[in-house]
């Protein structure tokens, strides 16, 4: 499995994008969808990876910096036909050792309430992310669920 920065110019990228925004407003209503579409992951404040085995993409997840020791984590997603391979627990591992390396003291994330987000929030609750508050710009919201990670402590 490898992970990397990507500019998400290749089709397979765009693809899983499509799909992951498709998902999103099946499961929210439009106004309470916050994931990011291409133009928006190419900001100068998000970096982009995608996870690879081979030529076979296996999913993609971002970090956008909201203040010099404060990240949010975007655009997690693995294929549907991916899934169970390891490689959302492996793009989140890296952003965390990311976010670690440039100081962060904490990372949030906002996902949805839906039970089709449940899996989501046992990847996030098994590193170490607990329910939190809105955060940013983010309103409590019946769809929104949101959690954070502490990073202060002696980790590596």
């Amino acid at each position: 499995m490898r992970i990397e920065v990507d500019d998400l110019s290749r089709s397979e990228v765009q693809a899983l994008l499509e799909e992951h925004l498709s998902n999103m407003y099946e499961l929210s209503p439009p106004e309470q969808v916050f994931a990011l579409d291409l133009t928006k992951l190419r900001a100068p404040d998000i970096t982009f990876w995608t996870v690879w085995d081979e030529d076979e993409l296996l999913g993609c997840g971002a970090l956008k910096e909201l203040s010099p020791t404060h990240g949010e984590i975007k655009s997690m997603r693995t294929p549907a036909a991916n899934r169970g391979r390891g490689a959302g627990r492996a793009v989140l591992a890296h952003i965390i050792w990311v976010a670690r390396q440039r100081g962060y003291k904490k990372l949030s994330l906002e996902t949805g309430t839906h039970a089709a987000f449940e899996p989501a929030h046992n990847l996030y609750r098994s590193q170490g992310f607990a329910a939190s508050g809105p955060f940013g710009s983010y309103l409590s919201d019946p769809h929104s669920h949101f959690m954070e990670l502490s990073l202060d402590g002696d980790q590596d």
